[in-house]
């Protein structure tokens, strides 16, 4: 019983480390933008993605402006993959004037449920916030 136990603890780790190395595509129908205290202040219905690799994320919103961002460092702690757990990626995203943004985004899993948050040092005032609709692992 205990090897049973042990090598379903060992799997489970090993499911959530290959998340960890794996370049995903995530879709939102549904971005909500909130000020520094956490108050809601908009709700935008609007189709996004989210694609990441192991060096760069390209953000395209419902505008259709991709972002694209030079990770920097990433860590990764997932229980179970894409269900419970967290990736914090940190990135240096170019705005149109060509100055540096430094992002902190959140991929966090509870209760089957997975949400994006991205935060801005340079827009200290402003969270933004999407549910994840789906995911897929890009090969």
């Amino acid at each position: 019983m205990k090897k049973l136990l042990l090598l379903a603890f060992i799997c489970s780790g090993f499911s959530g480390f290959a998340q960890c190395n794996t370049d995903l595509s995530l879709t939102s129908s549904k971005t909500e933008y909130f000020d520094g205290s956490g108050a809601l202040q908009r709700s935008v219905d609007e189709n996004s993605t989210i694609e990441i690799t192991k060096t760069q994320m390209l953000i395209t919103p419902g505008s259709g402006n991709t972002m694209t961002g030079k990770i920097t460092s990433t860590t990764c702690n997932w229980v179970t993959a894409y269900k419970e757990g967290k990736s914090v990626i940190k990135a240096d995203f170019e705005d149109e004037s060509g100055n540096n943004m430094h992002a902190t985004m959140t991929l966090e899993g509870k209760g089957d449920k997975i949400t994006f948050t991205m935060e801005i040092a340079e827009m200290a005032d402003r969270v933004i916030k999407v549910t994840i609709d789906s995911f897929k692992e890009k090969k």
